[in-house]
């Protein structure tokens, strides 16, 4: 017989933000979860989120948490390097047919949803239609997803039912659809217009977890604050830009701990801590929001967080060279070194008026503020040497990687200025250039009030300085800054993207025309590289595609669409008490995967 638990969730009226679990209106079937509420990982975020609804977010933050609470299709093998996608929620890697056009997937029995109030007291097993209603909900023109380019143009008669919702103001997620069939419970059949090659990939996409129709319904413009999944969490508290509590799902199935190891000396170690055990063994995580690197730092050393990447600022306290200093090796912290399969650049806007634009000048100006960024400046002040110059937009570690490729923007201020004088940058009495029709230049910088972002201006600055433009750093925080970029609102703003799936696209998406406010926060728009970008994805692996790739780089080059700066070296330092990480390079919410000795 189950046990029976009482539990409401319950909110700060009228606006809902502020949530937790409090006592009893709905019963929770609290056997399946293996998870120990004893058993708590400390974990920080270095940035906050804009709330847990994928749908409406392409926040790294949102979507690491939103990963721990809902699942996919497919998910990844946690050890196996390169990342190796392996069923989630599916029985089994899809059936695939029609040329690669159709794939079958069959839906595990079983796996419930969280307890909600928007589920009436009843038990929700998760079946087919709630993928096709979660792919509907990325389309829907009412929604504006950020993620929507995923999907666009993809799945066989999407496109009509997109364009009559435009018309009538209202999608139709009952209207049957060819390409998005679930001919039983269990089963879900999916029917693409043309093969892609990368379609697999973008089952295992965060994004994409379960969602329950009744839960949108129910909590409507306010999900975002109420996420509900399958995953081994659930939300329990949520305190926006502050602090965030998940814990143990009760409906969540559980698993056995049994991967494989690569051969490395960490994943023997990894399997001989926690080979056989039912997971998750990890019953609470308590995540708060520090996003200056000191303060996250001292947390971090008054064991008030158990893992997190070392601030750059922290390095040479701890780390002899590539390795720990003998005084953390004492306290039993332990060390993990990962290149992020990521970039680090700063966007200049396509469609803004100063700097925007694709005739020779403004590409000119364009071309001349990026050769004033010194990269090994970031290296060495901001980095402290955990980075390594990015070359091209797909990093090391992803598919279309070229490790010979190098970039032909260099840092070369004496150059830029020659650029400059050319197309009739004028300097002005006072040292700083005008525009060729001699209207005032100021590049306006967005930015954030964390010290890695003041030495990223000072960077700036000086670089700005010798070729005479002046710069306004505008301060705001990571959440508003993204909006404004998805908005197409911010003319230089420095960000960076991390593997979303192992493969180029991922990177190459972000400077696709179409996808403007989805992704391509820089508003880049290049008929030749979209040309590159069309037939690449027509391509299947191999090398063809990946020539292509060094070609999408040169055009991005030749038009200056981003600064590209690094690919960053991430140190994670974990305290002896956490058994089981290994950073991986797609999944984020590992604390599924942990277990915590008790100390």
């Amino acid at each position: 017989m189950r046990n029976f638990k009482q539990l409401k969730l319950s909110c700060i009226a009228p606006i809902m933000l502020i949530c937790s679990i409090a006592s009893a209106t709905f019963p929770v079937y609290a056997d399946n979860n293996p998870a120990d509420p004893s058993k708590v990982v400390r974990a920080v975020l270095e940035a906050a989120d804009d709330g847990f609804d994928p749908v409406r977010t392409v926040n790294v933050y949102s979507n690491w948490i939103a990963e721990a609470i809902s699942e996919r299709l497919l998910t990844y093998d946690y050890l196996a390097r390169p990342a190796k996608l392996v069923p989630g929620t599916a029985e089994a890697m899809p059936e695939v047919s029609d040329g690669g056009k159709t794939y079958v997937f069959h839906i595990k029995k079983g796996i419930y949803f969280a307890p909600d109030p928007a589920f009436k007291g009843v038990r929700r097993e998760l079946t087919a239609q709630d993928y096709a209603y979660t792919f509907k909900r990325f389309l829907d023109p009412k929604n504006r997803s950020p993620s929507a380019n995923v999907l666009q143009g993809k799945i066989v008669g999407m496109d009509e039912l997109i364009a009559k919702a435009q018309k009538t103001g209202r999608f139709d997620y009952d209207a049957p659809l060819a390409g998005l069939q679930t001919p039983d419970r269990y089963t879900l059949r999916i029917v693409l217009n043309a093969p892609d090659y990368n379609f697999l990939y973008l089952m295992g996409f965060t994004a994409f977890g379960a969602q329950a129709r009744e839960v949108v319904d129910a909590y409507g413009d306010q999900s975002g604050a109420h996420p509900v999944g399958t995953g081994a969490y659930m939300l329990q508290k949520y305190v926006p830009r502050s602090k965030i509590v998940l814990v143990a799902n009760p409906e969540y199935r559980g698993y056995t701990w049994d991967f494989k190891s690569s051969g490395s000396a960490w994943d023997d170690q990894l399997v001989h801590d926690m080979k056989g055990k039912k997971m998750p063994q990890v019953g609470r995580v308590e995540i708060s929001i520090i996003e200056e690197e000191q303060s996250r730092w001292l947390a971090f050393q008054g064991q008030q967080i158990d893992l997190d990447y070392l601030p750059q600022a922290a390095a040479p306290t701890v780390l002899d060279g590539k390795k720990l200093k003998q005084s953390f090796l004492d306290q039993g912290i332990r060390l993990n070194t990962v290149a992020e399969p990521g970039v680090v650049y700063t966007f200049l806007n396509f469609k803004d008026p100063v700097i925007g634009g694709s005739s020779l000048e403004k590409n000119a100006l364009r071309r001349a503020i990026a050769m004033s960024y010194n990269v090994q400046d970031e290296i060495s002040q901001v980095r402290l040497g955990l980075a390594v110059k990015a070359e091209m937009p797909i990093p090391e570690g992803v598919e279309g990687h070229d490790p010979s490729y190098r970039s032909s923007i260099a840092y070369d201020p004496a150059l830029a200025n020659k650029l400059l004088d050319r197309f009739g940058y004028k300097r002005g009495a006072d040292g700083y250039r005008t525009l060729p029709d001699g209207q005032p230049l100021t590049l306006k910088i967005a930015t954030e009030a964390s010290a890695i972002n003041v030495v990223f201006s000072e960077i700036w600055k000086r670089g700005l300085d010798k070729i005479g433009i002046r710069a306004d750093f505008r301060v705001s925080n990571f959440a508003d800054n993204l909006k404004a970029a998805t908005e197409c609102k911010l003319m230089m703003w420095n960000g960076s993207w991390t593997a979303d799936y192992p493969e180029g696209d991922d990177f190459m998406q972000l400077l696709y025309g179409p996808n403007v406010g989805q992704g391509n926060n820089g508003c880049y728009s290049s008929p030749a590289f979209d040309a590159l970008y069309v037939k690449a994805k027509a391509m299947p692996p191999g090398p063809e595609r990946n020539q292509l790739y060094i070609e999408m780089s040169r055009q991005m080059e030749a038009d200056t669409a981003w600064v590209l700066t690094v690919q960053r070296l991430r140190n994670w330092l974990i305290r002896p008490w956490i058994k089981g990480f290994k950073r991986h390079p797609i999944l984020q919410a590992d604390w599924q995967y942990l277990d915590v000795e008790k100390h």
